[in-house]
């Protein structure tokens, strides 16, 4: 590929992955984007968040931005899970599995365990009727029309939607809780971020 050819192959990528991002103000669905967040915001105990492959790359990221707003969270790995780490699940926990066809047999393998707990199930999915979608006690639908590579097979675009609708609930769980400035300087001290916060 000559730089031209190059240049314009990113440049639909990119634009392919904007239109996505764009695309899901049209999907949301008020009343379950209200639920997520009042569960959350209302957790007595932590957020354990589940995913296989890219989803779970996305999941980590979702752990990490939980607690930069001090929802405990951890993320499970799915084949750790079945072998014996279920045990950080408690029912006063949610459990949120990622899965974007919402039949990975690794993370349906976590919901008997969830079920008899008593933990709260979030299902993140573009499947709605698929197991995940359906076992789930909440199931919040993130869909993408297509993914920019050839093949529509390479989880990008659609994994960026689910970290995209997940950083608006994030921020939006920032408002709900009345999440401070200082909150978030006593946690992330380190590095420019940790400068800035403790600049009085």
């Amino acid at each position: 590929m000559n730089q031209k050819e190059i240049e314009q192959s990113c440049r639909a990528v990119l634009q392919a992955e904007a239109k996505a991002i764009q695309d899901l103000t049209n999907q949301m669905k008020p009343d379950v984007l209200k639920e997520v967040v009042d569960k959350i915001a209302n957790c007595s105990g932590k957020i354990v968040v589940s995913g296989c492959g890219t989803s779970g790359v996305a999941a980590a990221k979702i752990v990490h931005s939980l607690c930069c707003i001090e929802k405990p969270a951890v993320y499970l790995s799915p084949s750790d899970a079945v072998h014996g780490r279920l045990g950080v699940l408690q029912p006063e926990d949610i459990l949120i599995l990622i899965s974007k066809g919402g039949n990975t047999k690794e993370l349906i393998n976590l919901i008997p365990a969830c079920h008899t707990k008593g933990s709260f199930l979030i299902g993140i999915t573009e499947n709605t009727d698929s197991i995940i979608g359906k076992e789930a006690h909440l199931c919040l639908q993130v869909r993408v029309e297509k993914e920019p590579d050839p093949f529509n097979m390479l989880a990008t675009a659609s994994i960026l939607a689910v970290i995209a609708t997940f950083d608006a609930i994030i921020i939006t769980l920032m408002t709900e809780t009345n999440y401070t400035r200082e909150q978030f300087g006593v946690i992330h001290p380190g590095g420019a971020v940790g400068e800035k916060l403790l600049q009085k």
